[in-house]
């Protein structure tokens, strides 16, 4: 057999011949042979797969959320399909009781109770995600930035959320109330007002943890901005902690605006939350129009037990999450 000459070989063949290794090959295709990018896709997909099964392994949490997505169609598409006048009161259908022209009964105003339901769940649900959004992604920023900056800056942000703690929530209603029109506005800034600390505090002690942890230091030390440490580094690695508080929050400001509406703090005329429906009926307590006290009370409870398992549901992946990464 002719032996080729140097000049005639290819390059990987004459590395391969000097070194006495094999000529390289073509890496082969699949995860093995992979880009980093397919390979981290992969890795996220089988994290979220894994969350997923701890989630639904809660079976609480599991009805919980079930009963959230049903609630969110029945009050935003419900009226859609189950057509009913809630602007106009018509007294001479006051108080009926359940029947096949009103399946749920009537209010003392005349109003279908069913559809009114629907109508009061839209700005219970509304005052609840909307407030549970803005206090913890406000409380969430307000948090990391005084863990991670830390000294004098830390001292007068927590001295801030500690006042805020301090201010009860039916004083600081009341008094928004007599200055400014009751609105749906008014209501979610001033149960946001009440509510972003918790979420600060929560955040700021998960930031003292992870402003020590080595990709923080490197990055810092490459001279990241620190809000740009904040944004890239703090905040997505306390996202588990994060959702679970505005879980939590959108359960404690339902709660809160039940009972603002309950106290004759409530959005106005012709918009009713199921807080109103309940003060409206306590008045006839003893008329046996149990439909109009019964109704919106238990949705209230079902609705707040529901997100509570939600958020149960999710803080067991947090700590599943936190537990895999330890070991």
């Amino acid at each position: 057999m002719t032996e080729l000459s140097p000049a005639e070989q290819s390059p990987a063949t004459l590395v391969a011949s000097t070194e006495g290794r094999p000529a390289p090959t073509a890496p082969a295709d699949g995860p093995a042979g992979g880009s980093p990018r397919a390979s981290g896709g992969l890795a996220r997909w089988q994290r979220r797969r894994q969350d997923l099964a701890v989630f639904a392994s809660n079976r609480f949490a599991l009805v919980g959320l079930v009963f959230l997505v049903a609630l969110v169609l029945f009050c935003f598409v419900g009226p859609i399909i189950y057509r009913t006048n809630q602007t106009s009161a018509t007294l001479l259908y006051s108080n009926l009781g359940p029947s096949g022209q009103f399946p749920l009964g009537t209010d003392p105003d005349g109003f279908n109770e069913l559809g009114r339901l629907m109508l009061g769940g839209q700005s219970t649900l509304e005052v609840g995600f909307a407030v549970a959004i803005l206090a913890t992604g406000f409380g969430a920023l307000w948090g990391a930035l005084a863990g991670y900056v830390g000294g004098f800056v830390d001292s007068v942000l927590m001295r801030v959320v500690d006042t805020a703690l301090s201010i009860p929530y039916l004083f600081l209603a009341v008094l928004l109330a007599t200055l400014f029109q009751p609105s749906l506005w008014l209501i979610i800034g001033t149960i946001t007002a009440v509510s972003w600390p918790a979420a600060a505090r929560i955040v700021r002690g998960e930031t003292l943890t992870l402003r020590t942890r080595d990709y923080v230091t490197a990055a810092r030390g490459f001279g990241s901005w620190q809000l740009r440490l904040i944004g890239r580094h703090i905040l997505p690695n306390s996202v588990g902690s994060i959702v679970v508080n505005a879980t939590l929050r959108v359960a404690t400001a339902i709660f809160i605006f039940a009972l603002l509406a309950y106290l004759g703090l409530g959005v106005p005329l012709p918009a009713t939350s199921w807080g109103q429906m309940l003060q409206q009926g306590i008045t006839h307590l003893y008329d046996n129009y149990w439909w109009e006290l019964w109704l919106p009370g238990a949705c209230i409870v079902l609705t707040v037990v529901a997100v509570s398992a939600v958020g149960d549901g999710l803080y067991d992946v947090v700590v599943k999450r936190q537990a895999a990464g330890r070991s």
